[in-house]
């Protein structure tokens, strides 16, 4: 009896702590659709994009943050992952996912894996995602991350995300989610339709859109 008690105790704080994480994410996401309506100019959406929110509600960030920074994992701020990279803020990720418009079961190329959260949200989206991550200590555990948390649609791999994944383009979309000063000319020939990217040292977006697009 002491021993199907204690299942009970745990089962029930179980179920307890993932009610808070959805509530958690439910509130994240409040938060993401005030910053884009209180936006405007540029190329800031006032109203994402209400599939790209419910990526954001089903994908459990705290699982892509060190233990030590779960308790802010579902605030709308970066947070240290180790080796000097962080997780974008939930805005951001939302925003950049958003200005990608694609279409369900595109293809798309990440450059900056980070710890996964990001292309887990694409993959929550329906797309086959691949995504690319320079730091070997980031892209080992980020690729098993994503492969224990059932994500199979996303390919990941460690590399210089500079020369993009070839044998696998044309990507429908392509994501630098690593802070660059400029797009490198192998990404732009891997790219169908549109590309977004972090600009170094400033919280926007430079969106590239290839000729193929316009074809």
């Amino acid at each position: 009896m002491a021993a199907i008690a204690a299942l009970l105790l745990v089962g029930a704080a179980q179920v307890a702590a993932a009610d808070r994480e959805a509530d958690a994410r439910l509130d994240m996401v409040r938060t993401i659709e005030v910053i884009a309506r209180q936006s405007s100019g540029g190329a800031t959406a006032t109203t994402l994009d209400a599939g790209v929110l419910e990526a954001m509600r089903r994908v459990p960030r705290h699982a892509f943050v060190p233990a030590s920074q779960r308790e802010l994992a579902y605030t709308n701020r970066p947070l240290p992952i180790g080796y000097g990279q962080t997780i974008s803020q939930p805005y951001i990720v939302a925003l950049m996912t958003d200005l990608l418009r694609l279409a369900r079961h595109s293809r798309a190329l990440e450059i900056g894996t980070g710890s996964g959260y990001q292309a887990a949200v694409l993959a929550e989206l329906g797309h086959l995602v691949y995504t690319i991550e320079i730091v070997s200590e980031l892209a080992e555990p980020a690729a098993k991350r994503l492969s224990e948390l059932g994500y199979g649609a996303v390919s990941a791999r460690h590399g210089d995300g500079y020369y993009g994944w070839p044998e696998a383009a044309p990507f429908d979309g392509i994501l630098v989610t690593a802070a660059a000063s400029q797009i490198p000319p192998p990404l732009l020939e891997q790219l169908k339709k549109r590309l977004v990217s972090s600009i170094e040292r400033l919280e926007i977006c430079a969106i590239a859109e290839s000729r193929q697009a316009e074809m």
